[in-house]
């Protein structure tokens, strides 16, 4: 097994039959590794194993400094196509006020068009546990003013002394 990840090169490869592919990407078929190797030295290139695990193994003939180079770009622009979706956290109270609540509902519109999940923890303090149907319906409230937008991903659950719920965006 290789351990670096890396394909092995020229006297690496461990096989003694390879299925060869030159340097014109035309299949050569079954050869030896030392015939392989003698046309990749004569081309001024390397012998690279690009399909280790198959039976023979599959080595092509090919400038390695440049394979390298470009296994880093495809690998470069696969992370920067990658989209990181946060969980963003609002806290909210069952007796919250008016322009707290439009307040808390900017900053949800705002984490909802950025792309990101937003979890809404609704937090009961001392006797407001009674009333966990006012949370509800706080929760409920924010669900249907964002049903345009986003969609319930978790729907409101009862953690201990908090409800929570998980809003994504949805996809257009």
């Amino acid at each position: 097994m290789n351990i670096n990840k890396s394909p092995r090169i020229n006297r690496e490869i461990r096989e003694t039959r390879i299925r060869l592919i030159d340097d014109k990407g035309e299949m050569r078929g079954i050869v030896s590794l030392g015939s392989a190797l003698i046309l990749a030295k004569e081309l001024g290139m390397d012998l690279v194993e690009v399909s280790p695990n198959v039976e023979p193994s599959v080595c092509k003939v090919l400038d390695y400094g440049r394979y390298k180079y470009e296994m880093q770009k495809k690998q470069s622009v696969a992370r920067k196509s990658q989209k990181l979706v946060e969980i963003k956290e609002i806290k909210v109270r069952p007796n919250i006020d008016e322009h707290d609540y439009q307040v808390k509902m900017r900053s949800i519109e705002k984490f909802i068009k950025a792309g990101n999940k937003v979890k809404i923890t609704l937090r009961f303090r001392g006797r407001e546990m009674v009333h966990q149907d006012l949370g509800l319906k706080l929760l409920f409230r924010i669900r249907d003013s964002w049903s345009d937008y986003a969609k319930l991903e978790l729907e409101p659950k009862t953690e201990g002394r908090q409800m929570i719920m998980i809003l994504v965006p949805r996809s257009n």
